[in-house]
Parts: structure tokens; sequence; C-alpha cells
């Protein structure tokens, strides 16, 4: 099994670069206030146009990681919006009032259209991490876990995702390590069994959000990822 390489995008010049550097997907955000934010279902037609790789847009309309009644319509509206508009998932997550995995909004969501997403970084903020994960489990059409262990990112939550990923080689399947991702971390993530990769400032120069995806930078990761993957494929099974 080879890795996953995920490049967060704003517009389809970071998205060409990208996949121009060996990206697989792209997270598309409109902007990055509190960790990202919707875009407008026309910069997904324009990132379709300009790439073949697989696009998951953000399906979040306000800081914090709570919705209600009246923004959960809107919420399914730009969700369909999005997959016309040529995406091949999403990327949402939601909490209750009790820092718990919103069951209830996130199935109604995922039940909207069948399309698979991304839990995204929601649950680095939850109050038990074990009741979270079991609680993901049961989310329809779900894939992927994006998390770096900590609200603080990965530097501080290596250790827990090695713990998820050790854990059940289930969950290691779903994990994609992000928010932070440093090289070093790679191959620790890689021994632990996971296969997926976020990265946004690392993938442009001097780790700033004001300067495009730089494809050299992006091709690094796309070499550092499929060389430890295969070191660790190659331990499992040797």
């Amino acid at each position: 099994m080879g890795g996953l390489l995920e490049v967060i995008a704003l517009h389809e010049a970071d998205a060409g670069r990208a996949q121009d550097g060996g990206a697989d997907r792209i997270e598309l955000v409109g902007n990055l206030d509190d960790g990202g934010m919707s875009p407008e279902p026309g910069l997904v037609e324009q990132v379709r146009a300009a790439t073949s790789i697989q696009i998951r847009p953000i399906v979040r309309l306000r800081e914090g990681f709570g919705t209600d009644g009246g923004e959960f319509t809107r919420l399914v509206g730009l969700l369909s919006s999005y997959l016309e508009a040529g995406a091949d998932g999403v990327v949402f997550g939601f909490l209750n009032g009790h820092g718990e995995i919103d069951q209830e909004v996130c199935v109604a969501l995922a039940e909207s259209a069948p399309v698979r997403w991304t839990f995204h970084r929601a649950v680095d903020h939850v109050f038990d991490f074990n009741h979270a994960w079991r609680a993901l489990r049961q989310l329809p059409g779900l894939d992927q876990v994006l998390t770096a262990g900590s609200p603080r990112g990965v530097e501080f939550g290596l250790d827990e995702v090695l713990l998820r990923a050790n854990e059940d080689p289930q969950q290691a399947a779903v994990i994609m390590a992000g928010g932070g991702l440093m090289p070093e971390h790679v191959p620790w993530l890689t021994r632990a069994g996971v296969r997926s990769f976020q990265i946004g400032r690392a993938a442009r120069p001097q780790g700033s959000y004001k300067a495009y995806v730089d494809a050299p930078l992006v091709h690094t990761w796309r070499t550092l990822i499929d060389a430890t993957v295969a070191h660790a494929d190659a331990l499992a099974s040797g």
C-alpha cells in the first residue's frame, strides 16, 4: 500500500502546483480563518478545471466546531454544490456542547449525499479521545480522520496519534496525520501503520501561506513518504 499526500490549497494555482509536485489530493479552503472555512462553489469549478487530482473542499461556515439547525440546511446545500462542481469528497466535523463528536449532525450531513469524507481536526478538541474514536467508527462514508493528536499540532500530539494507530489497524488506516507535520514525524507514523499525510505550510516557501504552494517542496514530501512507506512495508513483511 502506498502513501497518500494531501496538500492544503487556497486556489487553482496552489492546486496545480500541488499536482505537479506529486500530491494525490488537495483540501480546498476559502480562507484560513480559524483553521479553514468553506470556499465558494465557483472556486471548486476552477480548481477542477485546472487539475485532475482529488479535491475535498471543507464544509464549515463559522468559527468553532458547532452548528445549528438553521445553518445545517446551508451546509447540506453547500456540500451538494461542491459535488456538482466536481469535488471528489468533502471535509467536515462537528462537536456538540459536551465536547463530543456530534454524531447526529455528522450522520445527517453524510447521508445527505453519497460521498467519501474526512473528519477534520475538530477531533483534536474532544473531551475524551477514546469515546471520540468509538463514535467515529459509526459515521457513514467516513474514510479519513485528519488529526495532529493535539490542538497545538503534531509536535505536541505525536504520541497520541501513534497510540491510536498502534492500538487498532483500522484506526491507523483512516488516520491522516496533519497539523504542523514535520519530516522527522513521518518514519514514526509509517511504522505505526499510518499511510496518509497532509501538509499546509510545509508545502510553501518559508512556511508562509502568503506564498503559493511550491511543487519542488511537495515533491520532497512525495519522495519522503514513498520511501518511508516502502521501508515500513518491507519491515512488516520481512
